[in-house]
């Protein structure tokens, strides 16, 4: 099973065309994660939440549980 890599931001970003020579991940991919993070951050704006960090902690937190649960039904 592959290991997620994080970004080290735009500016690091090198792509070959197809993958990032930096994360090696493929630009699809990071494509997909930017659009699901700014659809994130666009509720969190329409919510007006003043407790943004409690969200993201909320959000990560249901992924993982989340993946295993998806993880173990697959088993």
């Amino acid at each position: 099973m592959p290991v997620f890599t994080p970004c080290r931001g735009k500016t690091a970003c090198r792509d070959d065309g197809e993958r990032c020579v930096v994360c090696n991940r493929s630009l699809v991919e990071i494509g997909q994660t930017r659009d699901l993070i700014d659809a994130l951050a666009e509720l969190a704006m329409r919510q007006n939440y003043d407790n943004v960090d409690e969200f993201a902690a909320y959000v990560a937190a249901k992924l993982v549980k989340k993946v295993a649960f998806r993880r173990a039904e697959n088993r």
